[in-house]
């Protein structure tokens, strides 16, 4: 399980990278429709999003690596992202197809539709479209009391998170996608988001490109305070930074592992993410501060 939350991060990653956003919007108006009754999601993280909303009984197949909740991991697997078997799919009889706006590629999207399935995107790249898709979804499955619901309960507790971080100082953050090759995230990415809500400085924010790769030269010369990493990235994912005994995040020992199964797609669960995030960081300025006063 933990695999496959690395994987959709480096994923969506790549994939935004590759693809425009000109390419990449390609969803059509939301239109509830109640005759929708078998649903296949291309995407793990949309068949939790289905589950969210109360629509869980439609749903009919599901993609590879899809694990949470339980309920969905014992669905029909129709294939991953760059291929689906059209055999099972359309054994499957699904009335509605939902895709990923940064992880279904547009050709896969285009070629389902040329087939005659119905397909919805949904958008999935910040923290801002995690209600708007559990709306999305709503609507789509007939339960957008429910998915109003779950949606404000989303935005609610970010606002809380945000706020309690207000007043908080400054620290700043290196994010470690993976190790071997040394990736990370830049600004846009919403785990930046969370960082950023919790009162840390992603380093390296200003790059391009939503999964930069950089260097280890890099990481010294912006001398970060906190270094985390996603708890799938194995127990030694922060055995290459031992030996700079000087840099900051070192020094103030201010190395965290973080839910990767949480962190790695977006959903309702980013709420559990984001309080890890800001649990860290709160961690990490009173031992900044003790190591200072030392």
């Amino acid at each position: 399980m933990r695999r496959s939350a690395k994987l959709q991060l480096l994923f969506v990653c790549s994939t935004l990278i590759a693809c425009g956003d000109s390419e990449r919007r390609i969803s059509a108006p939301v239109v509830t429709d109640p005759a929708v009754q078998r649903i296949v999601t291309l995407s793990p993280h949309l068949a939790e999003l289905v589950f969210a909303v109360g629509a869980g009984e439609l749903l009919a197949g599901v993609s590879a690596y899809t694990d949470y909740p339980a309920a969905a991991a014992d669905l029909p697997v129709i294939g991953d992202a760059f291929n689906v078997d059209q055999e099972r799919l359309t054994l499957l009889e699904p009335d509605l197809l939902l895709a990923w706006d940064s992880g279904t590629p547009a050709h896969v999207v285009d070629d389902l539709r040329t087939r005659g399935f119905r397909i919805e995107v949904i958008a999935t790249a910040g923290l801002v479209d995690v209600p708007l898709a559990l709306r999305q979804i709503g609507r789509l499955t007939g339960h957008e009391q429910d998915a109003d619901r779950v949606a404000s309960v989303f935005e609610h507790d970010v606002e809380v998170l945000a706020a309690n971080a207000l007043g908080t100082s400054s620290i700043s953050v290196f994010y470690q996608v993976d190790a071997r090759p040394l990736y990370t995230i830049n600004g846009d990415h919403y785990v930046s988001e969370l960082i950023s809500l919790c009162g840390g400085n992603n380093i390296f924010a200003d790059l391009d490109g939503l999964a930069p790769l950089v260097s280890v030269e890099a990481v010294l010369e912006r001398d970060p305070e906190v270094i985390m990493a996603s708890s799938d990235a194995v127990p030694d994912a922060f055995v290459e930074w031992d030996r700079w005994i000087d840099l900051a995040a070192n020094r103030y020992q201010n190395r965290f592992l973080m839910p990767a199964n949480e962190i790695g797609r977006a959903t309702p669960r980013l709420l559990v993410a984001a309080g890890a995030v800001c649990k860290a960081l709160a961690s990490s300025r009173e031992n900044r501060e003790a190591r200072m006063n030392d």
